[in-house]
């Protein structure tokens, strides 16, 4: 069992000085648009990702006029208590602590606290491109694989050496083969396994997706995940080498893992043109279900859920049928954002489990109160 039990912020945005108690089951925030409800959940993203859900340049996160933001969490695991430790100074590294221990590096933090998301944003997984589809697939992986992480973080690297070489040919009108082929071995390696695993990946996660579906379209519509790449009828050497004159031209790399894609389908057709908004929203909150569902049964831990604006992706009688599923003892810590509060009393007056309702105003907790008292 994992939840956060205390949060403290200090200049985070618009929350200036905040310091709470949270319930290990529903957390409920509710205010005008603006009073810091996404920025208080942003805080807890923070402490599972070290950076930002709505702003992944870490100085603009600091509150205005100011020189540094902290954020701390007090954590149970399994029953022992952790803290972590974020902070920024203008002009510094970020730092980040774990039990007053500094990390060397922050992706040794992420996938020990793992968390699922799910916000009015998500709607780019349908209608974005397909950069936004891979950060998807990337993520959930990288929570539970820290081998993924690194390689996924060394082939990014290895691309952009790989392009800035490629746009140097062309300003100094020569090719050097030689040098461009030792960026592809690196490319090559780590391009490889990362592939490798998104296989393995969707073989798992695509079942628990189509339940996920069935259970909030009761069993309506037939959905699929096709996982696009041109790694499937070939290997990376080879596009590699066949798209040589075709990179030069272009003066970056055309072929590789970081172009493929997914295909979100139902009845065969794909949800960006043929789904309804009702459809495209179910098909987004099935995805963040599965995420949370597949990382449970790799890491033995129930992943933090984050709903950010819950209401905005689905009626009332949804909402409802979706927090009677994460109330259940096989769902762990639940964070919810409103603009209504009486709404969210109203959903949770027949929800048999412990919820506080946090009013938030510009950035400060004005009221607290616990709608269901655990026993």
């Amino acid at each position: 069992m994992m939840y956060c039990q205390q949060l403290s912020v200090v200049q985070f945005r618009n929350l200036e000085d905040l310091k709470i108690d949270l319930s290990p089951k529903f957390n409920c925030f509710a205010g005008h648009n603006g009073a810091g409800k996404t920025n208080l959940l942003d805080a807890i993203y923070y402490l599972s990702f070290c950076k930002s859900f709505t702003n992944p340049i870490d100085s603009q996160n600091i509150s205005f006029e100011k020189e540094f933001f902290v954020i701390q969490g007090e954590y149970k695991v399994n029953g022992k208590t952790d803290s972590l430790y974020c902070g920024l100074k203008r002009g510094q590294r970020k730092i980040f602590k774990r039990n007053k221990k500094e990390y060397d590096r922050l992706s040794d933090h992420i996938g020990s606290y793992p968390l699922v998301l799910l916000s009015p944003a998500d709607s780019r997984l349908i209608l974005g491109g397909s950069e936004e589809r891979r950060k998807f697939v990337d993520g959930v992986i990288s929570q539970y694989n820290r081998e993924y992480l690194y390689k996924l973080i060394t082939y990014n690297k290895a691309l952009q050496q790989r392009n800035a070489l490629l746009k140097i040919f062309a300003e100094k009108r020569r090719f050097d083969r030689e040098a461009l082929s030792i960026w592809d071995e690196h490319l090559i390696d780590n391009g490889g396994y990362l592939f490798r695993e998104r296989l393995h990946f969707f073989q798992s996660f695509l079942p628990v997706f189509r339940e996920y579906y069935a259970f909030l379209s009761h069993d309506n519509e037939k959905t699929d995940i096709t996982y696009d790449s041109g790694l499937h009828d070939t290997d990376l050497k080879s596009l590699l080498e066949e798209a040589r004159e075709k990179d030069r031209i272009a003066q970056h790399t055309t072929v590789g893992i970081h172009k493929d894609d997914l295909s979100f389908l139902i009845h065969g057709e794909p949800v960006k043109k043929f789904g309804s908004q009702g459809q495209q929203k179910s098909f987004i909150i099935a995805l963040r279900l599965a995420q949370f569902v597949f990382t449970k049964k790799i890491k033995g831990l129930n992943p933090i859920l984050l709903f950010d604006d819950i209401f905005d992706k689905l009626d009332e009688s949804r909402v409802k049928q979706l927090m009677q599923l994460v109330s259940r003892e096989d769902f762990g810590q639940v964070f919810v954002t409103d603009t209504h509060p009486d709404r969210l009393e109203k959903l949770f007056e027949k929800i048999p489990s412990e919820c506080k309702l946090f009013r938030m105003q510009q950035g400060t907790v004005s009221n607290t109160k616990i709608l269901n008292q655990s026993s």
